[in-house]
């Protein structure tokens, strides 16, 4: 099914609104489930544009894995290309898109040879590199006078080292420094059969870390300003150096939790975007702005071990990252339900306890948020599509179209 993005007003449905309505909507429908609210959806594609001032937005798919959501947000005005997690899912998505990043290095041979032997999905795909040796398992795999010319970008640390608090940040790429990164592009270039069009810096310790957390919000602030300085004047070196090099074609940076920062960055040619879509909880502990709960799912109450206690069927729906209690699914509706410490969410049931499991019955439905956007995907083979208080329609997962890429 196609979802319209466009003819609706991007209007953010009321918090207190949202899960009675969806559970009308679902009423009729067994089992455990996953929706998609589209007034929501609506709402958080309008305001990430708002929030990149203009910057074009490429969407991460790791963090939709929908393809009818990803075309539609694809369709608005502001958004521009997709930010690939794998080759192979590169190389299906590459069938109907034209402006595809790989954001992440492949060691995959035979997707290798695949893009190798295909013009057109050459010519639709940028390869993400931070290590002579992937250019090496390229040519081993496909010799540069037998292939297609590979396009490529690099991936360059972004990460903030300081002199007191150490490496902040993720451990992604070796090349950090504006010399490190110049050398890289020099090897590139000289060698045959490559194309080096982009270059990719993702500040995770600013995107990726919450700042009204409750827990040493005060440092984290701090520590994000420090590092925003750094990388401005350290990506603005970057870049000019590489252009020396090389014209680029894009200078891609952040993600939904730095957007507006990134944005004002003038090296910066366009921004990534994908989880602030759907609204995963994990983005309930920023200042900057809160994205609607676009994406959910509903577990059926099966026992009742106590009165104060109820028992889902399913829960186990865990994020990845740090085995925290932030990356469990946070048990919305109805409001006043918590997790036991000693069994958290749980692979085949999940027992919730408090006031409002005295009002809940065998077959009655409890409402989760997923920490992340994407990985909820994983879990089903469809979301079911809700406009007010009925279902639309349905979208496939890639999960439900019989993809498993990672």
């Amino acid at each position: 099914m196609s979802i319209d993005l466009i003819s609706r007003p991007a209007a953010r449905p009321p918090d207190s609104d949202l899960w009675p309505e969806l559970g009308r909507a679902v009423s009729a429908v067994s089992g455990p489930l996953a929706t998609i609210h589209l007034p929501g959806l609506r709402y958080n594609a309008a305001d990430l544009l708002v929030r990149a001032s203009g910057v074009p937005v490429r969407v991460a798919s790791k963090s939709v894995r929908v393809r009818s959501v990803l075309d539609a947000v694809l369709s608005l005005p502001g958004y521009r290309g997709i930010l690939a997690y794998t080759l192979p899912e590169a190389l299906w998505l590459a069938a109907d898109h034209d402006d595809i990043v790989l954001g992440y290095p492949t060691v995959d041979r035979e997707a290798l040879s695949r893009l190798a032997a295909d013009d057109e999905a050459a010519a639709r795909i940028t390869l993400m590199i931070d290590d002579p040796a992937q250019l090496d398992l390229v040519d081993a795999v496909a010799a540069p006078g037998a292939r297609a010319r590979i396009r490529i970008a690099i991936d360059a640390d972004a990460s903030w080292r300081s002199a007191v608090l150490g490496h902040i940040g993720v451990h992604r790429s070796p090349v950090h420094e504006p010399a490190e990164v110049v050398a890289l592009a020099r090897r590139i270039v000289d060698r045959p059969g490559f194309d080096l069009v982009g270059l990719m810096m993702y500040e995770a310790q600013i995107a990726g870390q919450g700042d009204d957390t409750g827990i040493g919000d005060p440092v984290i602030r701090w520590m994000q300003r420090r590092s925003s300085a750094e990388l401005l004047e350290r990506r603005g070196a970057i870049v000019a150096g590489v252009r020396d090099v090389v014209p680029l074609e894009f200078v891609n940076g952040g993600g939904t939790g730095s957007l507006e920062g990134t944005a004002a960055d003038s090296s910066v040619t366009e921004l990534t975007a994908g989880s602030g879509l759907l609204g995963g909880h994990l983005f309930d502990g920023y200042r900057a702005f809160q994205p609607a709960a676009a994406a959910a799912f509903a577990l059926e109450v099966v026992r009742k071990p106590r009165p104060d206690i109820v028992t889902v069927l399913g829960g186990g729906w865990i994020a990845s990252g740090p085995p925290l209690a932030s990356r469990q699914p946070l048990p919305v509706w109805p409001a006043g339900l918590a997790m036991f410490s000693r069994e958290g969410a749980g692979e085949v049931q999940t027992p919730l306890r408090g006031v409002a499991a005295r009002g809940l019955r065998i077959g009655d439905r409890v409402w989760f948020r997923h920490a992340k956007s994407g990985e909820l995907a994983e879990r089903v083979d469809r979301y079911l599509l809700v406009e007010d208080d009925r279902i639309e329609g349905e979208a496939l997962t890639y999960r439900g179209e019989g993809k498993t890429f990672l």
